[in-house]
This record gives structure tokens, C-alpha cells and sequence, in this order.
């Protein structure tokens, strides 16, 4: 493992976002190793020392080393492995849980991945467009872990009207360019930015569902319930160590263009502060709420009261 340890090391030192704080880790791991503290570990005992021990310097979630699974194995091609992250992101429908019309004209999207626009992006569409005449929209974030920024940026550009909301940066260290992300000029099916959005999220909300959440809460686009999420907001690249074991490190950092910060370390914070499991049923009565007051069709207004008598 000796030969593992200093293949992580040389890693984390050359391609982490915080040099500093890299090095600062390195000299710890190389001072454990040098005393044989991880002679006999196997890779999954040597993954969860070696993650717990660089979380103490850096602090940092996303930078893990972690056993992969199976179908993820480093012997597999470049192309092999695209292709198994493609089919993993299929099964699982690219994400998206759950669609439903609630009563009283009410879009839920459950959503708990964001999958890369270029692979999810028809799917997306597909929800988008089952949402798209409802009075209000609930948007599930509450098991979501995180994906691709691109798909942030095609979920979002749905909730605002043109190409002219500037919704994140990333900072990128090697290059030590600055990527921005705008929302786009042109979605497949229409888009829904005149009506009020509620996201639910929880201290399992990790990654690129915190920055979907953030953005939005910067810009005032949606009301945000539930929990404080997890806090990760670095942008990481995945490097094989054996075919069974990779280092996870964060490359880059987002750089929010209005409050020039990010939620690396605090999570996101809710504006309706609440446990995880209440977030939907509070949502869902003021977007009923909500609904009682537009000019809804009939029908819509008789299920919006309907419902708001069955929860009460």
C-alpha cells in the first residue's frame, strides 16, 4: 500500500485547489506512514483512514479516496468507463425520481442527481415539459448528492426568461482560468419563469444540488425549506490509484458573481428553517396558498381548497 499512499500524495499535492493546505496534509500522511500506522490495512480500511485524515487538515468532503465499484474498475477504458457512467445515469432516469401534477395544479419534480446536460439534457426537457402549466412548482432536492454544473445551468435556465442571469463562476486551478455559467439562450419546450418555486433541501444535499440551491437563493428565484445542506462546493476530478481504489480531488471552486463566495464548509442555509421531513407539507400549502390567489380555472381552485381542507 506503501507505493498507493504516495501515488494519492502526489496527487492531492499537484492538483488540489489550496496548495497549502495539500502540503499541510501530506506532511501528516507521510509522518503516519513512515511510523507504519498503515501497514496491513486493506483498501477499504486504508480508503476511510486516509479520507478521515485529510479531512482533518483541509476540511473539505469532496476530497475522498474511496473504493470503486465494479462497473467503475480502472481497467476499463476511457471509453468503457463513459460508458458505464452513461448507463449508471440512465438507470436511474437521469435523476429524476419523480413528475407528478399535484391537486390544485401543483409540478413536484423529485429530483436526486443533476445529471451532465449533454447525457440527461432530453430527460430534463421531458420533465420540464410535464410541469410546464402548473400554477407553482415544488423542486425535491432533499436526496439529492450532487452532478454535473452543466446540468445545474440547463435545470435552472428553465426558471428565468432569457440568456441574461449570470448564475455561477468556477474558478479552475490548474488553468487558473474562470469558467462563467449563464443561463441559455435556447431550451427544448417552454419555460417557466413568471411563477413562484419552492425547493426543499437537508443535510444530505451535496455538491452540485447545493449550488442548484444556491443559485437560486442568491438570485431570489425560489424559496428555499428544510435543512442546512451538506457543504461541498469544490468541483472535483476522479484519478485511479489500482483498478479497485481512486483519490477524489477538488480541482476547482465556485465563485458565486454576487456574493463572490460559496457554501464550501456551511451548506446552504434555508429561509424557512425546518426538519427535513416537514419541508414538503409547508411547501405545498403555500403553493396552494399561492394558487387561491391567480386566476386559476375553477376546477383548479376547487382541488387547490380541496387540499388545503385535507391538510388542515
Amino acid at each position: 500500500m506503501s507505493t498507493v499512499i504516495d501515488d494519492a500524495l502526489a496527487l492531492l499535492t499537484t492538483r488540489y485547489i489550496f496548495p497549502e493546505k495539500a502540503q499541510a496534509a501530506a506532511v501528516a500522511i507521510r509522518r503516519r506512514q513512515e511510523a507504519g500506522e498503515y501497514d496491513g490495512l486493506d483498501e477499504e480500511k486504508l480508503a476511510e483512514r486516509l479520507t478521515a485524515e485529510l479531512f482533518e487538515v483541509c476540511a473539505d468532503k469532496h476530497l475522498r479516496v474511496r473504493t470503486r465499484p465494479p462497473e467503475m474498475h480502472a481497467s476499463l477504458t476511457e471509453a468503457e468507463l463513459i460508458t458505464a457512467y452513461k448507463e449508471s445515469v440512465r438507470t436511474a432516469n437521469y435523476g429524476i425520481a419523480r413528475v407528478e401534477r399535484l391537486d390544485g395544479n401543483i409540478g413536484y419534480l423529485d429530483l436526486r442527481q443533476i445529471a451532465d446536460a449533454s447525457v440527461g439534457g432530453r430527460a430534463i426537457a421531458a420533465a420540464m415539459e410535464l410541469v410546464s402549466h402548473t400554477e407553482a412548482l415544488i423542486l425535491d432536492l432533499r436526496r439529492n448528492r450532487g452532478g454535473s454544473p452543466n446540468g445545474v445551468t440547463f435545470w435552472l435556465s428553465y426558471l428565468f426568461a432569457d440568456d441574461m442571469t449570470h448564475l455561477n463562476n468556477i474558478y479552475d486551478g490548474e488553468s487558473g482560468g474562470t469558467r462563467q455559467f449563464w443561463s441559455l439562450a435556447y431550451l427544448p419546450g417552454e419555460r417557466y419563469p413568471d411563477r413562484p418555486v419552492w425547493v426543499l433541501i437537508s443535510d444530505v444535499t451535496f455538491s452540485a444540488g447545493e449550488e442548484f440551491c444556491y443559485n437560486l437563493q442568491v438570485l431570489e428565484r425560489a424559496t428555499l425549506i428544510g435543512r442546512t445542506t451538506r457543504g461541498g462546493a469544490h468541483p472535483t476530478q476522479f484519478f485511479p490509484l489500482t483498478p479497485t481504489l481512486e483519490i477524489t480531488v477538488p480541482t476547482a471552486r465556485s465563485v458565486n458573481p454576487m456574493t463572490g463566495g460559496n457554501w464550501e464548509g456551511t451548506g446552504v442555509v434555508p429561509d424557512v428553517d425546518v426538519p427535513a421531513e416537514e419541508a414538503f407539507d409547508i411547501a405545498y400549502r403555500r403553493a396552494l396558498d399561492h394558487v387561491l390567489t391567480t386566476t386559476a380555472p375553477a376546477t383548479v381552485l376547487a382541488e387547490a381548497r380541496a387540499a388545503l381542507e385535507d391538510r388542515s
